[in-house]
This record gives structure tokens, C-alpha cells and sequence, in this order.
């Protein structure tokens, strides 16, 4: 009948409009989705980056006192000798 096939039609057209918006809705999401991974893949990066000189990196404490302990001492002769003591 005419009444059928005109709400049927109109049923077509709202259910067409109703794709399109859900289609450019997941568009956007998955254009989203895409620049907040790219985000999270430099922030990992930049972590990963970091991480070494954040995490002990399985030195003891004694070994780090012991190394700053030459380190101090060798900086220590190095003045000494720029200021013109120690020369032989």
C-alpha cells in the first residue's frame, strides 16, 4: 500500500541519516584514538628515556659511596694541581 511503502521510505531515510552520523562519529573517534596513541607512545618513549637514571641501577650503596669517594678525591688533586700545588 502507499501509506506502507511512504513509511517504509521514510524509515530508509532515517535509518541512512542515522549511518552517516555514526559513521562520521567513528571517524572522529578513531581519529582520536589515533593522535591519543601517538601521545602515549612519546610519553612511553620519553619514560623509557628517564627510567635509567630514575631506577637504582643495581649498584650497591657502598659501591656508590666508594666510587663518589674517588671521585671526590680525584677532583680534590685535580684543584690542587690547577691552583699550582703537587707540581712534580
Amino acid at each position: 500500500s502507499k501509506v506502507d511503502k511512504e513509511s517504509k521510505t521514510k524509515d530508509i531515510e532515517h535509518k541512512t541519516a542515522k549511518k552517516q552520523d555514526e559513521s562520521q562519529a567513528l571517524t572522529v573517534k578513531k581519529e582520536d584514538l589515533e593522535a591519543t596513541q601517538k601521545e602515549l607512545d612519546a610519553a612511553l618513549a620519553y619514560f623509557d628515556k628517564l627510567k635509567p637514571s630514575c631506577v637504582d641501577a643495581g649498584v650497591s650503596y657502598e659501591d656508590r659511596v666508594a666510587r663518589r669517594k674517588e671521585e671526590i678525591e680525584s677532583l680534590q688533586e685535580a684543584l690542587r694541581i690547577l691552583n699550582g700545588e703537587d707540581l712534580a
